[in-house]
């Protein structure tokens, strides 16, 4: 851990509760209704805080109770909230959620500050728009489910007609292209092209179209707040609004995009909608329930 985080002993109880996560993921969390527009890795949420102008009357609990939120965010945020004079008539930022900002120490990584704040480092890339090294970062305080295996839903299907080697798993890992270490949202199926791609839940189609490095993708929500991402595909046979089976043919595997592999496959993910989003999981445990019987 690195020296600068010895700031975190001063840290109120409140907030290192706050911080203490234990589950949540790469690029964004689209909204279920998405467009071919739509970036995938959200704008970072500190571009995001809107502006509330304080009236007489106003106190930073009823504040933070219009905003669904806890007095210590906007406290830590707005530091003009702890001075001796009420700022009736100025502005302060209000963030989408609770949190706190930080000004990240030099030369700290994202798996540095997940480390620091109990907190999966991939969903800090996220939060923050996915630039490569932090600086200043909002921390969520949010109380996210846990990673445990035992508390994820196995898939009712597999994204194959069969069992594919992965030849890239999930997490943070040296990129096989460039060798930069950087965090895979989900599974590399190896599969030739043209390969079918099935439905690997009943669901709704809610993306279909080009997205940058994910090429030509398909993006269906399920039950339960959960969505799976089908990517670099060469063909797809659903279209915007549609549902589907498990099982169901949506596309063939391609080369599309920028597939962080040479060999042909294909990208699946599996997220879950929490309160910061759409959140990638390890697609492996996933695949557990199931794989046994294939």
């Amino acid at each position: 851990m690195l020296n600068g985080f010895k700031l975190l002993k001063s840290l109120p109880l409140l907030l290192m509760m706050m911080a203490n996560q234990s589950a949540l993921a790469q690029t964004g969390f689209p909204q279920p209704q998405m467009t071919p527009n739509t970036q995938l890795c959200p704008s970072p949420v500190l571009s995001r805080l809107k502006k509330h102008k304080i009236i007489e009357g106003e106190t930073a609990q009823s504040i933070a109770q219009q905003y669904n939120l806890l007095p210590e965010t906007l406290l830590r945020l707005n530091p003009i909230l702890k001075e001796k004079t009420w700022p009736v008539g100025q502005e302060i930022l209000i963030p989408p959620f609770n949190g706190i900002r930080i000004e990240s120490p030099k030369g700290a990584t994202w798996q540095d500050l997940g480390e620091a704040y109990g907190i999966r480092s991939d969903v800090l890339f996220e939060l923050n728009g996915c630039v490569k090294s932090p600086k200043i970062v909002f921390i969520p305080g949010t109380n996210w489910s846990s990673t445990r295996k035992k508390d994820y839903l196995g898939l009712s299907g597999y994204p194959l007609p069969f069992i594919a080697p992965i030849g890239l798993k999930y997490g943070w890992q040296p990129n096989p292209i460039s060798l930069q270490r950087l965090f895979h949202s989900g599974v590399d199926l190896l599969a030739d092209v043209g390969t079918p791609v099935l439905a690997a839940e009943r669901g709704d189609v809610v993306f279909v179209g080009q997205e940058g490095a994910y090429g030509i993708l398909i993006v269906i929500n399920h039950p339960n707040d959960r969505q799976t991402r089908y990517a670099h595909l060469s063909r797809v046979n659903v279209k915007m609004g549609q549902s589907v089976q498990t099982g169901d043919v949506i596309g063939e595997v391609g080369t599309t995009g920028q597939p962080d592999l040479k060999m042909p496959h294909l990208h699946f993910e599996v997220r879950t909608k929490l309160s910061v989003g759409w959140v990638a999981q390890d697609p492996e445990i996933h695949f557990l329930p199931n794989s046994e019987s294939k």
